[in-house]
């Protein structure tokens, strides 16, 4: 195979790829907490596909490799809510749940009390306070998180404070090697053990919105398709020079 069409299916097999990446952020614009992922890539230097009879730099091709993903983890809008349950996290840190598979992360604060009592997330998984769940009395009303994760209640009739847990919050040394895990969660992958975040702070009543940017992604998703489009017909350019060469070729007087 000719060196163009090898170069322009290595673009190809890249762009579909990044499409990929584009149509699952968008898929996800509307998912709370959710962080954009990125596609990279770099130049892959490699032999031509002929007979190497070159020398210097016409010795080698250019063609593109994506070498893997990068997520933006810049934190997406704050919209207010009417649930006092619902929480948005100021900074770098991720709730800790308790799964199937063990401890698991996410930055989705739409939180519920299941019928145990236990605070659970969207999807039913377990929120971990720093003593272990976190579980209210049927009786419990005016429920309070404070910016550090204490949740309080007033239990029954009375006036009185009950404290119900503290929101276990944690955070990575290389938060780019943290795991998806797909449900909006996050295992620790590569990025080091979790460590006990005291920096970020929880705001009660508010929800972290995606930081997909809808209308980049659209206009991303129509640049790849036309690049791939017009790789497409360079091919096929290409592969009709060639078959009108051979044809000619062969086309000896007789």
């Amino acid at each position: 195979m000719e060196n163009a069409l090898l170069i322009g299916l290595s673009r190809q097999t890249t762009l579909e790829r990044q499409l990929d990446v584009i149509a699952n952020n968008i898929a996800n614009v509307n998912t709370s907490g959710y962080k954009a992922d990125n596609s990279l890539f770099e130049e892959y230097l490699n032999t031509p596909a002929h007979e190497d009879n070159f020398v210097g730099s016409d010795r080698r091709v250019s063609f593109v490799q994506d070498r893997g993903t990068y997520r933006d983890m810049t934190q997406g809008a704050v919209e207010g809510t009417s649930n006092p349950l619902d929480i948005a996290i100021d900074g770098s840190a991720f709730l800790t749940v308790q799964t199937a598979g063990g401890e698991r992360y996410t930055r989705d604060g739409s939180l519920h009390i299941n019928n145990q009592g236990q605070l659970v997330t969207a999807a039913g998984n377990t929120v971990v306070g720093a003593t272990g769940p976190i579980v209210f009395q049927p009786t419990d009303h005016d429920i309070n998180i404070t910016p550090d994760g204490t949740i309080t209640v007033i239990e029954g009739n009375g006036r009185t404070d009950a404290q119900r847990g503290k929101l276990r919050l944690v955070s990575f040394t290389d938060a780019q090697k943290i795991l998806k895990e797909g449900f909006n969660l996050y295992s620790a992958g590569d990025g080091g053990a979790p460590q006990p975040d005291t920096k970020s702070t929880v705001r009660q009543g508010f929800i972290e919105k995606s930081n997909v940017n809808s209308v980049a992604e659209m206009s991303r998703m129509m640049e790849v398709s036309r690049a791939y489009a017009s790789i497409a017909n360079l091919m096929n350019q290409q592969s009709e020079l060639q078959k009108t060469a051979i044809q000619q070729l062969a086309d000896v007087p007789a």
